[in-house]
């Protein structure tokens, strides 16, 4: 049985698979480099202007087929970033795409002409939708106009590929998504968590300091996929899908409805290798059943009037 061709392609950007790690769930992506040299690209976690000790614990809690999380963007800052983790991740031989965060539009604009002098960077992902801040979070996706001002700005900076990182929590994630490609995005990554709150009723109080936290996990599954679906439908450009992907099966269900690669997140708190056994359990499947490559698969959704 041979194996089926996993080789993508994400706008400019060619991946040896379709599997990435989600931002904010592997660090810095060197931490484990014989996992991440087996990954389609690395996406770090977000980086911001200057370094940022994240949000006060407990900022991590257990839930039905999930996890809350409000870490508040913990990261050691772009100068910091650029001199002393970017070296090693450009030395595991995949691409990387690093995570752009920030209070304000000037602080995109700022990272991101930093991150530009530094060689080799493949791809910048502008989390415009983390729920764990009080600012430079939510608002950038509160509406189709304010996604677009702020991918126009980072827009102006930067020839480098662009990908926007949309929050679940809007009225119509796919206007969002036309917004964002209208003003320069080269691709979409959807979705990002949904706000969630968990109770500790001993205590009479939230189980995170924060309050409310980014929901992640196969619960959300059927909630992101949904609205990767209404992504890929609304826009021409690739769409990176996101969201309680822990198997194999999760990542190809994603891959059905258009989504052109996909991103492992809470799965890699379960066993670090995860994103690797999907990689596998992706080959296997397709095997499987005789598909030769990964694009004959992706895109595929079959509707019920055909399906007859």
């Amino acid at each position: 049985m041979s194996l089926p061709d996993l080789a993508v392609t994400v706008g400019s950007l060619d991946l040896a698979n379709p599997v990435l790690c989600a931002s904010g769930t592997f660090g810095y992506g060197i931490e484990h480099p014989e996992i991440a040299a087996r990954l389609g690209a690395v996406v770090t976690k977000t980086i911001t202007r200057e370094p940022r000790e994240g949000n006060a614990p407990p900022r991590v809690a257990e839930t039905p087929s999930g996890m809350l999380n409000s870490i508040g963007l913990q990261n050691v800052g772009v100068e910091r970033f650029v001199r002393e983790k970017l070296p090693p991740l450009l030395d595991l031989g995949v691409p990387a795409v690093v995570s752009v965060g920030g209070r304000s539009a000037d602080d995109f604009e700022d990272v991101i002409r930093t991150l530009d002098r530094a060689r080799g960077i493949s791809a910048y992902e502008l989390n415009i939708s983390c729920p764990n801040v009080k600012e430079g979070g939510l608002e950038f996706c509160a509406s189709p106009a304010a996604a677009a001002d702020l991918v126009r700005r980072c827009r102006g900076s930067t020839e480098r590929p662009l990908w926007a990182k949309l929050s679940p929590s809007v009225t119509s994630i796919g206007a969002l998504a036309r917004a964002c490609v209208d003003a320069g995005a080269d691709a979409i990554t959807a979705v990002n968590t949904f706000v969630g709150l968990a109770l500790d009723l001993e205590e009479r109080r939230p189980r995170l300091r924060n309050g409310v936290g980014g929901l992640s996990g196969p619960a959300i599954r059927p909630l992101a996929l949904a609205r990767v679906r209404e992504v890929v439908r609304a826009v021409s450009v690739p769409v990176i899908g996101v969201g309680g992907i822990v198997t194999g099966r999760d990542a190809l269900e994603f891959l059905l409805v258009g989504a052109r690669a996909v991103q492992v997140g809470t799965g890699s708190f379960l066993r670090p290798d995860q994103p690797e056994r999907v990689i596998d359990e992706i080959a296997a499947f397709l095997a499987a059943r005789s598909v030769r490559s990964i694009d004959e698969w992706t895109g595929s959704l079959r509707d019920w009037e055909e399906s007859r």
